[in-house]
């Protein structure tokens, strides 16, 4: 680690004062710093959990003690190369991209707010903020602005933003839910006894009161409701001024208006004497509401569990080998080539290749594969995956931000920040929503002032209660969270916002061949002796002079060797291979190149397989099958798409015969072979312009101009990383069975945004006249606002149990 020594400050590198130091403990280990200023940047190094910087530096950093205020300077410390070089992606065009989380949003409308005012910055590329996880992701021009430009801006209207770290994400989580605990338990308890005194108070009205003791129990009531107001409901008030601040109206204006009102409204009427009181409105609103949002955050939560999982596959340290030596280090200071040792039960650390041992691994989390699988030296092998039963020997390949988690995370998050149409359709309704509620009951607090002005302040309070779009709000985000962490786990990951909507529309469903109705590796079917020498002898010749040459081909063959070696080896590209096995002279490749060596004729042979030739001086020997094979429940999946009434299609590059053979054995009738990526893009140019939504599944670079050209578009987990970039879903696991599934989810997340949708329009519908009428108490408008928001949240939340059947 580059760092002062025991006489200087470890972050600046200034000698330490004589009096007093300013203790950190960094990855275990306490370091002595010269300043408070120094303190609070190394501490929000290590809250960020960014302690790589210190071994990236290759020179002190310098002093922050005058600098004010501290979280100015924290911002500063993100733009340090070695800070961004954990969480932030560069592309070559100096295009940056850091995935943030966002402190203070609680509805809509401050999403809107933050993405309108980030994305107004010179320099902004995209900023999307998913209100469910409170995740944002942002791409920005680096050589225009730079990163703590972008988290100072957020600051500046009211919100906190830092680079998204698992640990701290879950120390805000804990942090909030304990505060809404306490929030919710001093509301609670404080309306549980107001609504007492309420009752009497009401008793007493109807059959009579001693006076003295009617005010007494106001004061009492007025004395219960105070910490409910000041307390357990600051953070409507302090939203709503924050967005009265920037010209904006959300959710927490009305709610602050009615809590406010009546609570003010009600301290006059008990000071003077008055008639009214509405500490029980008071209590009962900011309860039902506290209530509300508390299991609305916990649903948040867990919708979010499933990029959380993700992030938190890799294990914290690793054993490296060095010299044979066994050392546990830090997986961030694991480099390309590093050897580490994975014991039985132990967490893979990074991507790499078996060197030594045979053991079981699961991947289960990563792919959805449910059973573990068999791993061996030469294999690659996933970090975040389990060793199940023997110790294995890795070479580290990838690490940090090039490694598969990472890029199914990097993949996630830009799935949750991205809005699908239906989202921002809800976020601009729930935002003019707002501001009629306002100006509605302003219209509902004239009328009735004119009309029984006793009656004006209790109706107005229930229009604003009852008004209050929190489900509306919610309708969308959560369902579409909920439904994508279903569908990481089902091994379908969504990499755009549009995906599930998009896919719940599909008509039609493009097929290419190789790699996703197949499993895309060649294989060798079947060896036909044409002498009268056996097959495994004839295999192991074949298998001699194959391994000289790296084309896939012969790599199939090569795998049955039985030790025999092939010497002086001669190559004809396009043509085969020939040499000597022992003391005899072969040839392996095309019939004409084989029937050449004896002078005979090309063999001819008719096949929708790959077919090898061997021969030697004398005569053609035998000839090799080699095919691609179907994916085992690629049938049923053709069948399952037909009865969603959804055609399919296949459209390949390979021969006729080939795509024939595919497309008659899973009854496809609309087949196109020797296709280029051209002529793939115009194919489904052509379906869409008939009116057709098409899903298209790939997996290989030239499938990427056509995935990229679909409507949806679905890469197989094995393809290339240009296919995932132009894909909306990326499988996975080769199971492709969950296409169906991921098709039925959709569906029914679109059919649960609907009724979520309709439920919360229908309830405001129902609602607001009766509260304009004079029918809906205060108290019976916070129940039913409530209510809805809970319905609402409950009913997507079923999306987390479905399985998509």
């Amino acid at each position: 680690m580059n760092a002062g020594n025991d006489q200087s400050c470890f972050h600046c590198g200034l000698p330490l004062p004589e009096d007093e130091v300013f203790p950190v403990t960094i990855r275990g280990e306490e370091r002595k710093m010269c300043c408070r200023g120094c303190q609070a940047v190394a501490q929000a190094i290590v809250d960020g959990g960014l302690e790589s910087f210190y071994d990236h530096r290759t020179e002190t950093s310098r002093k922050a003690d005058e600098l004010i205020p501290e979280e100015l300077q924290r911002f500063d410390l993100y733009d340090e190369e070695a800070v961004q070089a954990s969480f932030v992606k560069v592309a070559d065009d100096d295009r940056r991209t850091a995935s943030l989380i966002l402190e203070g949003i609680t509805c809509a409308a401050c999403v809107w707010l933050n993405e309108r005012h980030v994305r107004a910055l010179p320099g902004v590329l995209s900023f999307d903020v998913n209100y469910t996880t409170h995740r944002a992701r942002v791409e920005w021009d680096n050589s225009q602005l730079h990163l703590s430009d972008i988290l100072k801006a957020i600051t500046a209207i009211g919100y906190v933003a830092h680079p998204f770290d698992p640990g701290r994400q879950e120390a805000i989580y804990k942090k909030e839910r304990k505060r809404a605990l306490r929030r919710l338990a001093i509301a609670g308890v404080c309306a549980m006894q107001v609504m007492m005194l309420a009752v009497a108070l009401y008793s007493g009205d109807y059959y009579g009161m001693d006076e003295k003791m009617q005010t007494f129990m106001r004061w009492v009531s007025m004395l219960l409701a105070t910490p409910v107001v000041f307390y357990a409901s600051t953070d409507f008030f302090r939203n709503a001024w924050r967005d009265l601040r920037h010209w904006q109206v959300s959710m927490d204006v009305p709610v602050s208006l009615a809590i406010g009102g009546a609570y003010s409204a009600s301290v006059w009427a008990t000071v003077t004497g008055g008639h009214e009181v509405y500490f029980d409105s008071v209590t009962m609103f900011s309860f039902f509401l506290l209530s509300s949002r508390f299991l609305e955050m916990g649903a948040r939560h867990r919708a979010g569990q499933a990029a959380e999982a993700l992030v938190r596959l890799l294990p914290a340290t690793a054993t490296r080998l060095l010299d044979g030596k066994e050392e546990v280090v830090s997986i961030r200071d694991l480099v390309p080539g590093d050897r580490v040792l994975i014991r039985p039960g132990e967490t893979v650390p990074a991507d790499g290749i078996i060197v030594e041992g045979v053991s079981s691994v699961d991947e289960s989390l990563l792919t959805g594969e449910s059973l573990p699988q068999l791993r061996r030296q030469d294999d690659e092998i996933i970090g975040g995956s389990l060793n199940v039963e023997s110790p294995l020997v890795m070479r580290i390949d990838k690490t940090g931000e090039d490694t598969v988690v990472s890029g199914i995370v990097q993949l996630l998050e830009r799935a949750q920040s991205e809005k699908p149409r239906i989202a921002r359709y809800a976020d601009r309704i729930a935002g003019w929503f707002v501001m009629a509620v306002l100006l509605l009951a302003t219209a509902v607090a004239i009328y009735w002032w004119h009309h029984d002005p006793d009656a004006a302040f209790a109706i107005t309070l229930s229009v604003l209660v009852v008004t209050c779009p929190c489900a509306l709000s919610l309708a969308t985000p959560v369902a579409i969270t909920a439904a994508t962490g279903t569908l990481t786990k089902m091994g379908l990951l969504v990499t755009r916002g549009h995906a599930i909507e998009s896919m719940a529309k599909v008509t039609q469903m493009v097929f290419d061949k190789t790699g996703t109705l197949t499993r895309g590796r060649l294989q060798l079917l079947e060896t036909v002796p044409l002498s009268n020498r056996s097959k495994e002898e004839l295999l192991a010749i074949a298998a001699a002079l194959e391994a000289q040459s790296e084309h896939p081909v012969a790599r199939v063959i090569a795998r049955h060797g039985d030790g025999l070696i092939a010497d002086h080896v001669q190559s004809t590209p396009g043509q085969g291979i020939e040499g000597h096995v022992e003391g005899r002279y072969y040839r392996i490749g095309t019939p004409a190149f084989v029937a050449a060596l004896s002078a005979g004729e090309a063999p001819s042979g008719d096949s929708v397989n790959s077919q090898v030739w061997l021969g030697d001086e004398n005569q053609i020997l035998a000839r090799f099958e080699l095919g691609d094979e179907l994916r085992e429940n690629a049938p049923a999946v053709i069948a399952g798409l037909r009865d969603l009434s959804i055609e399919p299609h296949l459209l390949s590059g390979d021969a006729a015969m080939p795509v024939a053979a595919i497309a008659d054995a899973l009854d496809i009738d609309k087949r196109v072979a020797g296709a280029s990526p051209q002529s793939k893009l115009a194919y489904v140019r052509d379906l869409q312009e008939r009116g057709e939504v098409v899903a298209m599944v790939g997996d290989g670079v030239n499938d990427a101009p056509v995935l990229a050209g679909s409507n949806v578009s679905v890469a197989m987990g094995s393809g290339t990383e240009l296919a995932h970039a132009s894909a909306d879903f990326v499988m996975l696991s080769d199971h492709i069975e969950n296409l169906l599934g991921g098709v039925r989810m959709s569906r029914q997340t679109m059919r649960i945004i609907r009724q979520n949708l309709t439920w919360a329009l229908m309830y405001n519908v129902a609602a607001l006249p009766l509260a304009a009428a004079g029918y809906v108490a205060p108290w019976m408008a916070a129940l039913g606002m409530s209510a809805s928001s809970l319905v609402v949240v409950a009913n997507a939340l079923r999306l987390r149990q479905s399985t998509g059947n």
